[in-house]
């Protein structure tokens, strides 16, 4: 029996383990994200009006999950919960991070988890979206990453984009999922020979979605798109809308298509683990809105007010894992994954270990991504703090049945739906004085108080 191999590397504070395995036996990971893409808008998930080959095909060749969600609807804080494995109250990162407040210091602060793998010898880069910070103690070469190509805010054009390339900002010519694409295959092709994490952000679909190359779109030209029921709504502008928002998502999805034949071309996929999701949910007209959890009413074809919310068209994102070898081929889970989970999960695909004292929140679930059962879990949780363009405390609780939303400062507005009868979350059981039939909200709300203590929410001291 050969002796086992253990190398420990010691950082500021941290201890990381490689275990036996070695490099030759570590995965390369490619970790995709898109912006603002509900789990409806995948044809994996059913929709059979959009046109997604090669999301779907990492579907046929990987696992899909049913009940992927991220813990807060909006990109800035969703993505800083990704990395860190922390709640956005423990960041100080609530809301999207607007250009003031990058320029006064908001960024993301703690320890992340591409940080755990540049240090065990990974190549790593971040090509696309960053909107975690400005400021250079913010960068991402100073958050894990070797490399950057892309945009450190939260816009871009889906055209000709301005971006940093090798620290200097350049205006480009071109489709910007088309140069994202173009910079991840040659980082790709640079790393083949040693272990590499490539995270991969697409600013699309996020608004504007046009435009788009005209391959993107003519799919869609003689669509004519099912719509959610509004009332009041100008139908033909809804129809438009989606028919557009197709369009930008088929721009990624192309891409990712590059991306997948150019690991087939140099022989890589065997040994990549791709993970494929999105920073939070969709709404376009569900419930009434459009866009996520800070969303805005729809009426007669034009944005309205803003409606914060946390239903699950703006939590449920499309996650799909293919690791060869490892991920069995064409499976589906309804095990509930939060982006909370990620640090956790990926230091295990890696074979690294992180100490308790991190406090990392969300727990591993890489038995999952190996078709094995997962932690048991029969409750999650939520948060959402609109401070930009209005005024919202949200937080929620949500079991197997029931979910639970609670409007700090606004009483009038809690919500209560019973899952298993309104999956869609139409009917709050909740009058205006809060009262309900429901037995179990008083240990709902137990649970949610609870849970606010174990994280130090600044709510419960405000």
């Amino acid at each position: 029996m050969k002796n086992a191999l253990c190398l420990v590397i010691f950082l500021p504070g941290w201890l990381v383990a490689i275990g036996s395995t070695g490099f030759a036996e570590r995965p390369n990971v490619i970790a995709i994200v898109t912006d603002d893409q509900g789990q409806w808008a995948c044809g994996a998930y059913g929709n059979p009006e959009i046109q997604t080959p090669n999301m779907d095909r990492l579907a046929r060749e990987g696992l899909l999950f049913r009940n992927a969600m991220t813990c807060t609807p909006v990109c800035s804080p969703s993505r800083a919960s990704y990395f860190s494995g922390k709640w956005p109250s423990e960041l100080g990162i609530t809301d999207w991070i607007s250009g003031d407040e990058a320029q006064e210091g908001v960024g993301l602060k703690p320890f992340i988890w591409p940080m755990l793998f540049q240090q065990a010898g990974y190549r790593t880069a971040l090509i696309g979206k960053w909107h975690l910070g400005e400021q250079p103690q913010f960068h991402p070469t100073q958050k894990g990453f070797d490399e950057f190509f892309g945009f450190l805010g939260g816009g871009n054009r889906p055209m000709n984009p301005t971006l940093e390339v090798k620290g200097e900002t350049q205006a480009l010519k071109g489709p910007l999922p088309d140069l994202l694409v173009d910079s991840a295959m040659e980082f790709v092709s640079q790393s083949r020979e040693e272990p590499f994490l490539l995270c991969l952000h697409f600013r699309a679909p996020h608004l504007p979605y046009l435009p788009v190359p005209e391959e993107d779109r003519a799919p869609f030209a003689d669509l004519d798109p099912t719509i959610p029921d509004v009332a009041g709504s100008d139908a033909q502008q809804l129809k438009k809308w989606q028919k557009d928002y197709y369009a930008s998502i088929h721009s990624v999805d192309r891409n990712i298509g590059r991306l997948l034949r150019h690991l087939d071309e140099l022989d890589l996929t065997k040994n990549t683990l791709v993970l494929f999701t999105s920073d939070h949910g969709y709404n376009n007209g569900r419930h009434g809105v459009d866009t996520k959890g800070n969303g805005q009413w729809i009426a007669g074809g034009v944005r309205g007010p803003k409606r914060p919310n946390l239903w699950d068209t703006s939590l449920k994102v499309p996650m799909i894992v293919r690791w060869p070898g490892k991920t069995p081929a064409g499976t589906t889970t309804d095990f509930v994954f939060t982006n909370l989970d990620l640090f956790r999960t990926m230091a295990s695909v890696a074979n690294l270990t992180v100490p308790e004292e991190a406090h990392i929140r969300g727990e591993d679930c890489s038995a999952v991504f190996r078709g094995e059962p997962g932690p048991a879990r029969d409750t999650v949780f939520g948060m959402y703090d609109l401070h930009n363009g209005g005024l919202a405390y949200l937080r929620m609780i949500r079991t197997e049945r029931y979910k639970y939303v609670r409007h700090f400062r606004a009483r009038m507005m809690d919500e209560l739906y019973d899952l298993r009868a309104d999956p869609e979350e139409t009917r709050n059981l909740l009058n205006r004085q809060g009262q309900t039939r429901v037995q179990e909200l008083p240990s709902l709300k137990s649970q949610l108080h609870d849970w606010q203590l174990s994280i130090g929410d600044p709510l419960l001291k405000d």
